[in-house]
């Protein structure tokens, strides 16, 4: 059943809701804001909690705890999340749209979103390794 196109997010059991993240990793990549325009720019840079072979987090559970600036976006009004790449799985949802099929709960496999090109895998690289994240500052080619 694709649940997806059933309920609303906030219908969603928590089961559901997990196995909407595709793996992209975006979603953990280190923003700046710029004060005057509150315009967001992704950098290439992550936490160092992620596994950047699985695009995961090593310690999701207790992300938040670990890393205060962690946002758990459950705990976000879903219209909020027009900061989330346009191709994150909550923010397609909340805007209407309909999962693509490179991602896993449609094409049943985990790592369609990595051959697809779509995860922080190739490019990304953690916040130890980094000096200024202004440095970093990447633009989206969807």
């Amino acid at each position: 059943m694709s649940f997806w196109k059933e309920k609303k997010l906030s219908e969603m059991t928590t089961e559901e809701w997990e196995s909407l993240c595709d793996g992209c990793g975006k979603c953990c990549l280190h923003k700046l804001e710029d004060e005057d325009t509150g315009d967001i720019y992704f950098t290439s840079v992550v936490c160092d909690l992620i596994d950047l072979d699985a695009c995961r987090c090593t310690r999701y559970t207790e992300r938040t705890k670990l890393v205060p600036e962690c946002l758990d976006l459950k705990q976000h009004d879903f219209a909020e999340f027009n900061w989330l790449p346009a191709t994150c799985a909550y923010r397609l949802l909340t805007d209407g749209e309909d999962l693509p099929s490179w991602h896993p709960l449609v094409s049943g496999d985990p790592n369609s979103v990595h051959e697809a090109g779509v995860s922080i895998r190739s490019y990304a690289m953690k916040k130890s390794e980094v000096d200024d994240l202004e440095d970093h500052i990447i633009e989206w080619l969807e």
